[in-house]
């Protein structure tokens, strides 16, 4: 039995944030079918960003026969078309990080297959385009700040003058 405060030693220095969690990441990916862990962890680099932003991999499940194994993705409902006209190509890139053949079918779903409270993802909306300032409000800005010196600090007046008169009153 352990004393209290003698634990083993890791070595010189601190230890990286990585190392220290690398085994309970690995038993957690594990218990969801990912025998390779970088799938999770790397997923933005594997199938790229914008896949990234719209899938997520839930679990890897094996059949029976051991013939390759089914990769479950999460995806909203309006990017499910999207996704399976990519599978082949997520299918290949996957297949790239293991080094081998390990996933022979890709399988979208839009819902947790475990319930709503596991595995969703957050996605999050497109940020909105701002729109161009209405000419009047930008004339009424300038007229404001034309009489600073500095170029800088003008500019920099004009454009708080631009947004405060084109806020909408609510």
């Amino acid at each position: 039995m352990k004393q209290p405060g003698s634990y083993p030693k890791r070595g010189r220095g601190f230890a990286r944030a990585a190392t220290l969690v690398q085994s309970r990441v690995r038993t957690a990916s594990e218990g969801r079918g990912f025998a390779e862990t970088r799938l999770l962890t790397h997923w933005a680099e594997i199938v790229g960003t914008d896949t990234a932003k719209t899938a997520q991999p839930v679990n890897v499940t094996y059949g029976k026969g051991g013939m390759g194994a089914t990769l479950t993705l999460l995806t909203t409902g309006s990017m499910a078309p999207m996704l399976e006209m990519q599978k082949e190509q997520i299918r290949e890139k996957v297949n790239a990080c293991y080094g081998y053949r390990a996933i022979s079918r890709v399988r979208i779903t839009q819902t947790a297959p475990t319930g709503f409270a596991d595995g969703r993802v957050a996605f999050t909306p497109a940020p909105a385009k701002p729109s161009a300032p209405d000419p009047a409000v930008r004339a009424k800005a300038a007229a404001v700040s034309k009489d600073v010196a500095s170029d800088d600090l003008r500019i920099a007046l004009e454009a708080l003058a631009t947004n405060v008169l084109s806020k909408h009153k609510s």
